[in-house]
């Protein structure tokens, strides 16, 4: 998978920098965006301007290539993964506990009208 997914060495330093510290500022984006009502579109750009970010860390650190396309898709798409996944998850609690005379939770990330 080196070379695919990632360039570094070893897949830890993926791990860490794209899922780990980009993962849990992805998540935290996308429950912001959930917390004052933004759309999807909104998180989608926050996402592709983190994707960069999260490039330069790899550059930064471990000597990673800054520009290159193929690394930034792989890296954004995991990060919009994520922020798409914690924007639904806050999205869902903020239903069925503000508005819990008309929703139930269906399932961890959807709701559904009682009844």
């Amino acid at each position: 998978m080196q070379g695919i997914l990632y360039e570094e060495p070893s897949v830890w330093q993926f791990f860490f920098v794209t899922c780990l510290l980009g993962g849990w500022a992805a998540w935290m984006t996308g429950k912001a965006c959930a917390q004052t009502w933004r759309s999807f579109l909104q998180l989608f750009a926050y996402m592709l301007g983190l994707g960069i970010a999260v490039r330069f860390i790899h550059h930064a650190l471990f000597g990673g290539t800054m520009f290159s396309l193929q690394y930034y898709v792989v890296d954004t798409i995991v990060l919009m993964i994520l922020g798409f996944i914690g924007y639904q998850y806050t999205r869902t609690n903020q239903m069925v506990t503000q508005y819990n005379w008309l929703y139930e939770r269906a399932s961890l990330l959807s709701w559904k009208p009682k009844g």
